[in-house]
C-alpha cells in the first residue's frame, strides 16, 4: 500500500515556518498584510475567503477583505486596483475568482503588480516563471513541488507526467517541475492513448478537473501519484473526491495523496507563504517586474 502524502501535516509546518518570520518583521516594525477583492455571491468563494482570513490570523497575517454587491462597476474595481498596488501597508493581494458575471477578470488581474501578485497567475508572473526571473509562484503548483519536497520525493532526474494544461496549475507546474530537472511530459484531453503516457511516470500529477478520471490501468507500480482534483460525491469519504480513483490507485503507487487532505492545504500554505515573500521582497526593493 501507498504512503499517504500528508498535505495537512506539512501545510502546518509550513504556517509555523510563516508566523515565525511574521512576528520576526512585526518586531521590526514591518507588518504583512494580505487583501482580497471578493465581488460574488458564491458560496464556495465566500467559503474559501473565510477560511483564508482564518489562516491569515493563525500566522499573524494582517487580512483585509473588500467586499462588493451587484452594483459594482468595471471601472471601480479598476481603481481598487490601482490603489493596492500603491498602498505601502498592502503587501499582496488577490481577486478571488469568479466575479459577477458583468465584469472582465482579466484586465484586472493582469493590472496586479507582480510583486503583489500572492496568487502568482498574472501574465507578468507567468513570464517572469517561464524565463526564470524572479517571480511569485501559483500557490497550488508551487505546493505540490513543497509538498514532494519536504516529503523527501526529489523530481531530479524523474519522469514527472503531467496531466492537464491550464493556466492555474498545468503549465506553470511543469515548468516549476523543469526547473526541479525533472523530464517533463504534460497530457491533455488530446492526448492520445493517455494510459500508455501516465504509465512512464516516476511523479503522476493529475490536474485535470475530471472526476476520478485516472485509474489503476493508468498508473505504473511504484509511481508517486498526486491528485489535485477536487469534487463534490456524496458517496466519497468526506463527500469529497479528486480526479484519481483512489482505491485502485493506492496499492499500485508507492506514495499518494488523498482527497480531501492533500493538495488543499498545501495551496492555501503557499498564499501565506507568497504573502510572506512580497513583504520582504517589498522592504528590500528586490521586486520582480
Amino acid at each position: 500500500m501507498a504512503t499517504i502524502l500528508d498535505g495537512r501535516a506539512v501545510a502546518k509546518e509550513i504556517r509555523a515556518e510563516v508566523a515565525r518570520e511574521v512576528a520576526a518583521l512585526g518586531e521590526q516594525g514591518v507588518p504583512v498584510r494580505l487583501d482580497v477583492v471578493l465581488a460574488s455571491h458564491d458560496a464556495a468563494s465566500a467559503t474559501y475567503v473565510a477560511m483564508k482570513r482564518r489562516d491569515c490570523e493563525e500566522v499573524g497575517i494582517v487580512s483585509e477583505v473588500h467586499r462588493f454587491d451587484e452594483s459594482v462597476t468595471q471601472e471601480r474595481l479598476s481603481d481598487l486596483v490601482d490603489e493596492l498596488n500603491a498602498d505601502g501597508r498592502v503587501s499582496g493581494f488577490f481577486l478571488q475568482l469568479p466575479l459577477f458575471g458583468h465584469l472582465d477578470p482579466v484586465p484586472l488581474t493582469s493590472a496586479i503588480d507582480p510583486a503583489k501578485d500572492v496568487d502568482g497567475l498574472t501574465p507578468l508572473s507567468a513570464g517572469n516563471l517561464a524565463v526564470g526571473l524572479p517571480a511569485l509562484l501559483p500557490c497550488t503548483p508551487h505546493g505540490v513541488v513543497q509538498l514532494l519536497k519536504r516529503s523527501s520525493i526529489e523530481p531530479e532526474g524523474a519522469h514527472a507526467v503531467v496531466v492537464g494544461r491550464s493556466n492555474l496549475v498545468g503549465r506553470p507546474l511543469a515548468q516549476l517541475l523543469l526547473r526541479e530537472n525533472a523530464t517533463v511530459t504534460v497530457c491533455h484531453s488530446r492526448t492520445r492513448d493517455l494510459a500508455q503516457m501516465t504509465r512512464q511516470a516516476d511523479i503522476l500529477v493529475v490536474a485535470a478537473g475530471r472526476r476520478e478520471m485516472v485509474g489503476a490501468e493508468h498508473v505504473r507500480e511504484g509511481a508517486v501519484v498526486v491528485d489535485v482534483g477536487i469534487h463534490r460525491a456524496e458517496e466519497a469519504e468526506g463527500g469529497l473526491t479528486g480526479d484519481v480513483r483512489f482505491r485502485e490507485v493506492e496499492p499500485k503507487a508507492s506514495y499518494i495523496t488523498p482527497v480531501p487532505g492533500g493538495v488543499g492545504p498545501m495551496t492555501r500554505a503557499m498564499l501565506l507563504h507568497n504573502t510572506l515573500q512580497a513583504a520582504k521582497m517589498q522592504r528590500a526593493g528586490d521586486r520582480p517586474r
